[in-house]
């Protein structure tokens, strides 16, 4: 008999709003709603720092059992079927989370 670990990955994309402003040679990334900020060299980079700190921001809300609370304060309720507003700025943050669980087999 031995023990085995599996694990299964789930996928799924957060569309956010986010805001770029220039000041001198900075360009500042928000996205309000969650109250989440970076920075960067350029519009780009400044994005791509965003949506690292937004998946480090759920990634650590879901670990201290504090997302459904944090989501709750910002305002945010199911809309299924809702629409975005066309004239924001909308962005892909990627997420996963695994599923571990032990398993045992036995040897034939």
């Amino acid at each position: 008999m031995y023990r085995y670990m599996a694990h299964t990955v789930v996928g799924f994309n957060m569309r956010v709003p986010v805001r770029v402003r220039r000041e001198g040679e900075w360009y500042y990334s928000s996205c309000d709603v969650l109250d989440v900020h970076s920075q960067g060299r350029t519009d780009r980079e400044a994005v791509h720092n965003l949506i690292e700190a937004l998946q480090l921001f759920v990634e650590t809300c879901y670990e201290q059992g504090s997302l459904e609370q944090v989501l709750r304060e910002q305002g945010f309720v199911p809309g299924h079927g809702e629409e975005e507003p066309r004239d924001e700025r909308m962005v892909e943050v990627p997420l996963s989370l695994v599923a571990r669980r032990h398993a045992e087999a036995r040897a034939n």
